[in-house]
């Protein structure tokens, strides 16, 4: 396989600092290019809004997803998960190497709260098969959850082979930690911070971050080096941290 092929998951805040105080899409698209990432897992990904997009000027015309792609991530894909007048927000993944195939799951638990599932299948080169790459954004409620991972390994199992390489990352607003951990023993998954340091990553807020909400599982390799990328000069970029993940 490859040689330090390198992850990261960022929960992007549709592009914006903190109670929308300003605009940070171009400061996180910097930032994610001196990163080095092969495979990139966004989160609140804002695709299309007509009302910022007259209140910013530098607002992407082609949309967020392709804009943070720029040239760097030759591949990308945008699942759309809640939508409402002014345009529609999702989970995206940038890919240094070309994705075969793209499914985008409902997995909402309340019609309140439109949530969805990214599933790419990617081919990295010199890998005997594809790696599976899904992209995740959960939600507030612990009982909504549940649902949602329940239906997500539902279609792990009987849609990604058993033995195949596997990446879960994104936002799993999950603070306790109890839903992930059966959701790890069930797939046979392994958190990489929680299996390099104890403890899953504290990544909220991300200046200062206390909550543990952010996730990285593997499946089928192992992971040599894992960070947090956070501090004061997240205040101008989002409200979560940056998870990043090397593999051996």
């Amino acid at each position: 396989m490859q040689k330090d092929f390198r992850i990261a998951t960022f929960n992007i805040h549709k592009g914006s600092t903190h109670f929308d105080a300003s605009f940070a899409l171009h400061h996180q698209k910097a930032l994610l290019q001196q990163m080095h990432v092969d495979v990139v897992f966004l989160q609140e990904v804002q695709d299309v809004n007509s009302l910022k997009s007259k209140r910013f000027s530098t607002w992407p015309i082609a949309g967020q997803a392709e804009f943070l792609a720029d040239s760097v991530w030759s591949d990308h894909a945008y699942g759309k998960n809640s939508v409402y007048p002014a345009g529609h927000h999702g989970n995206a993944l940038l890919s240094k190497f070309p994705i075969i195939h793209t499914h985008n799951q409902d997995i909402s638990a309340h019609t309140s709260e439109q949530r969805g599932m990214l599933h790419c299948e990617i081919n990295v080169p010199d890998w005997n098969t594809p790696l599976h790459a899904v992209c995740l954004h959960l939600g507030l409620f612990a009982h909504w959850r549940q649902q949602q991972l329940l239906a997500v390994a539902n279609y792990i199992e009987t849609h990604i082979p058993a033995d195949a390489a596997l990446i879960i990352a994104g936002d799993f607003n999950d603070w306790s930690t109890i839903g992930g951990k059966k959701f790890a023993k069930r797939l046979h998954l392994h958190e990489v911070f929680e299996h390099h340091t104890g403890q899953h990553a504290r990544s909220f807020p991300s200046w200062l971050p206390m909550l543990r909400l952010d996730r990285i599982y593997v499946r089928g390799f192992r992971i040599k080096q894992v960070e947090v990328h956070s501090g004061p000069r997240f205040i101008k970029l989002s409200d979560h941290a940056i998870l990043s993940a090397t593999k051996i």
